[in-house]
Formats: structure tokens, sequence, C-alpha cells
């Protein structure tokens, strides 16, 4: 839009567009947790034993989670960023070339559009051994290079949600693995 005024509707779709895309994705991320952590019960036993101990520390009189507490959840942190490089949606990422880019020997020209498949990168075993495997244990030490992590996007189209997205996984997971079997 380049600095030009925005119709109502145009606002209207915007809006909607982050309420609905932000609701089913968390959903959709928190559903294969589930199922990742059913089908890994030794995985599933960590994430219940740090969501115990952060309620064994806790105040009596507190009801309900902090965002300190969430922040706290180290190894479900690493779990929940598993299950977001192994299955991410939307799967892809579209761009546009603001210059010429030169990529592995190849000119991209400015102006073209250029689709960036995610599950590629997040299953390039150069990056990530046994990448089909779900291992929340190889972000122990793991920083991830620029573009090899793409669960919510990147650089200045990082999805806004992103982190909001991490807190009500979190919320969902502690409540459900400290209250179900």
């Amino acid at each position: 839009m380049d600095g030009e005024n925005l119709e109502d509707e145009q606002i209207v779709n915007i809006l909607l567009g982050f309420l609905l895309a932000g609701h089913e994705t968390t959903a959709h991320a928190a559903l294969w947790l589930t199922i990742y952590l059913h089908d890994h019960p030794e995985i599933l036993q960590r994430v219940k034993e740090e969501q115990e101990e952060i309620v064994k520390t806790r105040p009596q009189s507190q009801k309900g989670l902090t965002l300190n507490e969430i922040r706290q959840m180290k190894y479900l942190s690493k779990a929940i960023d598993e299950t977001l490089r192994l299955y991410r949606i939307p799967p892809m990422l579209f761009r546009k070339a603001n210059t010429d880019v030169k990529v592995n020997g190849y000119i991209i020209p400015k102006g073209w559009k250029v689709l960036v498949w995610c599950r590629a990168v997040h299953m390039n075993s150069e990056i990530y051994p046994n990448p089909k495997e779900f291992l929340p244990s190889r972000w122990d030490n793991q920083k991830p290079k620029a573009g090899c992590f793409l669960p919510s996007g990147a650089g200045s189209r990082t999805c806004p949600g992103a982190d909001l997205s991490k807190i009500e996984m979190s919320i969902f997971i502690h409540y459900f693995v400290l209250n179900y079997r």
C-alpha cells in the first residue's frame, strides 16, 4: 500500500485475518504437540515433571499461571519449538525480491515472487540431524542460524503473534498434562 490510505473494507479484512489466522494456527500446533507427546511417553513424562515442579514451588494463595512460570518451562518450550519445526502452518512463505539476489549461483531478479518451502528447510538433515524424529533435546544448546527455523516467518514479516502463540500452547499443555491421562 506504500503510504496509501486504506478503505474501511481493507481494514476489516486485515483485522479479521489477524484474529482468525492466529486462532487456527495455534490450535493446530497445540493439537500436533499433544499427538507428539502421546507418541513419546518419555518426553510427555519430562514435560509433566516440569509442570509439577512449577506447581510445587508456587505460593498456595496463587491461582493460575504467571508469565514468570511460563518462562520457567524450558523443556516444554523445546517441545513446542520441535513441534513447530516438524509441523508448520502454513508450510510456505511468499516473498518478493526487492533487489537482484544471487543464491547458489542463480540470480533471482528484482520483482520476482519467491516461494520459501519451510518444510524443506526444517527437514534438512544438514541443519537438523534425524529431521523426521521428534527430539526436543535437539534444542538444548542450539540457536538456529538466520533462515534455518521459520515457524513464524522471518525478518520484518515475522508473525506478530508468534510469542503469544507459544504462551497459549504452554498454558494449554500445562493444564492438560496435569489434569488428564
